[in-house]
């Protein structure tokens, strides 16, 4: 099921909605010049769908939210879309970041704490950006990528994204999965993309003061968000778990689906009986 909230300023964003509408809430927030789509083989999995309540939200100008001209560079307007879709889960949900939606995730904690949020999944994720923050450390993949990634000229652009989504995974993805994450991240209008990019965020602080339980993952050989961002989180957010994916580089999600799945869903139901994270 398809539906929306309204985000900050008014904005439209789009959320996808399946499971047990009784369950224990999951939010999965997806990463730059993506989609809720990311997300394909957590919806399609039969335990978490009949366990659990799953949303996963398009990021403003992504998939299928309006696409306002300005905030990108606002934590706030980010944590109010969280918030929204926080609402829409209607009590403490997980909320699950790849990405840049661990930033996402963040800026929903600098600007309103952890009300709302039973838990913490950071996946890949990068709690920072801009020059100098190791929240922010990407990898060889990403850098490479930019910036004709962020270019308005096709020939430019087209190159790099699908070199970007060729070198996510360690091994070759199916093609229909490939194509979906390209055809996402063409959708996504090139002065968005850069938006997105255009931030200097410092998260030291917001990282000390989680205080609900978290847990870090993130592929060891992950090219597009250096695992020293991973650990840089870890260390910070006090009484972090972490689970390192061994082989498997930025989408653990998709690569691993079957072991993340079950991480997850052990992680979301030790929330719902209120059991501190393993570390």
């Amino acid at each position: 099921m398809r539906t929306e909230v309204v985000g900050a300023g008014g904005a439209r964003i789009g959320v996808r909605v399946a499971g047990a509408d009784s369950g224990p809430p999951i939010v999965f927030v997806h990463g730059w010049a993506q989609s809720a789509r990311a997300w394909d083989a957590q919806f399609a999995d039969p335990r978490l769908r009949e366990r659990f309540r799953l949303l996963a939200l398009d990021l403003r100008g992504h998939g299928g939210s309006d696409v306002p001209s300005g905030g990108y560079d606002d934590p706030a307007v980010w944590a109010d879309d969280l918030a929204a879709v926080l609402g829409l889960a209607g009590e403490p949900a997980v909320v699950v970041g790849w990405s840049y939606g661990a930033l996402v995730i963040t800026d929903y904690v600098r600007v309103h704490g952890t009300a709302g949020l039973a838990g913490i999944v950071l996946v890949g994720g990068i709690t920072e950006i801009g020059k100098g923050h190791p929240g922010g450390w990407v990898g060889s993949a990403m850098r490479s990528a930019l910036p004709d990634a962020l270019a308005d000229d096709i020939d430019v652009a087209l190159p790099a994204l699908t070199r970007l989504i060729g070198e996510m995974s360690v091994n070759p993805l199916p093609g229909a999965v490939a194509q979906a994450m390209l055809g996402a991240s063409l959708s996504v209008p090139p002065p968005v993309r850069a938006a997105l990019f255009s931030r200097d965020v410092d998260s030291a602080e917001v990282l000390a003061s989680i205080d609900v339980p978290t847990l870090v993952t993130h592929g060891t050989e992950d090219a597009t968000v250096d695992p020293r961002a991973g650990e840089y989180a870890a260390g910070k957010i006090p009484g972090a778990a972490t689970r390192w994916w061994v082989g498997v580089g930025h989408i653990p999600f998709v690569e691993a689906a079957p072991e993340f799945n079950e991480t997850l869903a052990r992680f979301v139901e030790e929330r719902a009986q209120g059991a501190p994270a393993e570390r």
